[in-house]
């Protein structure tokens, strides 16, 4: 347009911006009031009431749903529901009466921001909303019986025999904060202590009580869509039946091999109508990734990963028209990753998408995760599920090997191995002279096999002991620098692995997203249940969500300058493992005990 937006009057903006909005809701046509006209379904602008006409009043099945009020773009919506309320109030040509209103529901916009409120109770908030409901969306909010959902939950405590007293305390503070019409919500449970079948509990009774029908499941990777599936298929929810019996369950694309063996699950995907028509009749989880639904959301366009491993294929994932009511819960597993500003502002467009409750978890809540969730409900933190007993504790051990946090000082003499990055082709020499390199060159530009090796036999030393201690080997995770093409940092790291234990190929693996890792799913399932391997190196792939109690030893040989990225790389030790009478777990700091301080 030749002139500003903010100059565009309020006129032009309903014209061409919130008539297109109302139609592409459902709501068309818009046409102009007459008086003693009958309106069956649409929009009808000018509405006269005993308080001024209304910009708009939306029909549906000859029942006036509601008000809206448009204005100027450069005017906030936000406060100008109170004039659609006042419209609300002399609307007398309805059927409804909530108190002092005539309508159940009232909007107001600027054409690019949407307020929505629902008057049928006072204590209902406002909030901003991406998109005008559709008239289903409206019709199934005025048949839904909300105080039944509220008096269930409120005179069914939560009595699951599997549950630990602070995954009660997490399931009842989140019930009340809902119950206190709270929309945005975050629990923050250390890393161990069941966030999953915590949540898979709260998931249930909000079903039961008939507060929420369709709920949707985010995570971030295919690996805790796996574990989210599987936690579900497994959970007794009523005597004799599991949750899938109860609810149907439903997931992106999971191979049955990157699940347990013992697990009798049958893996649904999800008819792509339920997420283009929901229907009141429709009750169900829906397991997905972020990233699968942000496709399915808005396309491919400006598509991000959080790692450079996720190589989850979602190429068979479309773009769909998804209303802003296909799920009346929406769940973001694992929230706190660490998102550029532009994936941050993707990943918040996804959730805002939605309007339905949200809520988050994550074992360390981060600045952006915060902001959006508003509020934690309910937070145990790892020093207190330590204290009581529900995780275990670590000892540290420092290994000497010069190399620091912040980079690399090479000695005279020292061998040094050189990459070419492209071929992969590696050469050494002797430096002549001393040589700092900082951090970001490390495994990359430059190698130091020696010193490598000298790590791997020092921290051999201690596994070896902890085998005679023990009676088995420690399950030991080794988190290395980068895991490129040609350079891999994990790929030298596994060759001298297992060329100092001796013990064969499958004693020591890979697991990371890399296209040469086989089915990386399975390998993760492999560590966790069986003997073999008893190492595994990775770079992030197994930082988070990945659930292995039998991890005794963690080896950083990566430099970690993330608060948040450290706290959950060492979660992976912290899990109770009864059967091996785990007690504690080791951390080996190869960067001369500096990390860990």
């Amino acid at each position: 347009m030749a002139m500003n937006d903010t100059e565009i009057s309020e006129a032009q903006t309903r014209k061409t911006f919130i008539d297109k909005a109302l139609e592409q809701a459902g709501w068309g046509p818009v046409v102009p009031f007459k008086p003693g006209a009958r309106y069956g379904h649409g929009s009808v602008e000018e509405y006269p009431t005993s308080k001024g006409p209304a910009d708009y009043i939306l029909f549906h099945q000859e029942k006036a749903l509601a008000c809206v009020e448009g204005k100027r773009l450069r005017v906030g919506p936000q406060n100008v529901l109170q004039q659609a309320k006042r419209y609300a109030r002399g609307f007398n040509d309805g059927t409804f009466s909530f108190g002092e209103y005539r309508l159940p529901f009232v909007y107001s916009t600027n054409g690019q921001v949407i307020w929505f409120q629902d008057l049928r109770d006072p204590l209902n908030l406002s909030r901003q909303v991406a998109a005008f409901h559709t008239p289903q969306a409206l019709m199934s909010m005025l048949s839904t019986d909300e105080s039944a959902a509220r008096t269930w939950l409120k005179t069914n405590p939560v009595d699951d025999k599997h549950l630990w007293p602070f995954q009660i305390e997490a399931i009842e503070a989140t019930e009340q904060a809902i119950l206190d019409r709270k929309r945005h919500m975050l629990l923050a449970m250390a890393t161990g202590t069941g966030k999953t079948f915590t949540i898979v509990n709260l998931i249930y009774r909000l079903m039961r009580s008939g507060f929420a029908r369709r709920i949707l499941f985010l995570v971030d990777r295919r690996a805790l869509a796996a574990q989210a599936v599987a936690t579900m298929g497994s959970f007794e929810a009523e005597p004799g039946l599991k949750f899938d019996k109860c609810y149907e369950v439903y997931s992106q694309k999971i191979r049955k091999e990157d699940l347990d063996e013992d697990l009798k699950f049958d893996i649904k995907q999800l008819p792509p109508e339920y997420l283009t028509n929901p229907q009141s009749k429709h009750s169900y989880v829906y397991v997905s990734t972020i990233q699968r639904m942000r496709i399915n959301l808005f396309g491919d366009e400006g598509m991000f990963r959080t790692s450079s491993w996720d190589q989850d294929d979602d190429s068979d994932a479309a773009k769909l028209d998804i209303p802003i009511h296909a799920f009346d819960v929406i769940i973001a597993d694992e929230c706190h990753r660490g998102y550029t500003a532009q994936e941050e502002s993707k990943w918040r467009e996804v959730l805002m998408h939605f309007d339905g409750i949200k809520i988050g978890l994550t074992a360390t809540p981060a600045a952006h995760t915060t902001a959006f969730f508003k509020e934690i409900v309910s937070r145990y933190d790892y020093e207190r599920a330590v204290r009581e007993g529900f995780l275990v504790d670590y000892d540290a051990i420092a290994i000497q090997s010069d190399i620091t946090i912040n980079g690399v000082f090479l000695e005279e003499g020292e061998e040094v191995g050189y990459l070419n990055t492209r071929t992969g082709q590696l050469s050494f020499e002797t430096l002549e002279d001393e040589r700092e390199l900082p951090a970001p060159t490390t495994e990359i530009d430059w190698s130091a096999p020696d010193r490598n090796r000298k790590i791997v036999q020092e921290v051999k030393r201690y596994l070896l002991e902890q085998e005679k201690q023990f009676g088995h080997f420690p399950k030991t995770l080794i988190f290395a620098q980068n895991d490129i093409s040609h350079i891999s940092h994990c790929d030298r790291l596994v060759e001298i692995l297992r060329d100092e234990f001796g013990r064969g190929d499958d004693f020591v693996q890979k697991i990371t997203g890399d296209s040469s890792v086989d089915r990386p799913l399975q390998r993760i399932r492999e560590f966790r249940n069986r003997q073999n391997p008893g190492i595994v190196v990775t770079v992030d792939m197994l930082s988070t969500g990945v659930d292995v109690p039998r991890i005794e030893d963690i080896v950083f040989l990566r430099p970690v300058k993330s608060r948040i990225l450290f706290e959950q790389m060492m979660g992976r030790g912290t899990r109770r493992c009864p059967e091996i009478h785990k007690t504690h777990f080791t951390v080996f700091d190869c960067f001369n005990g500096t990390l860990l301080e």
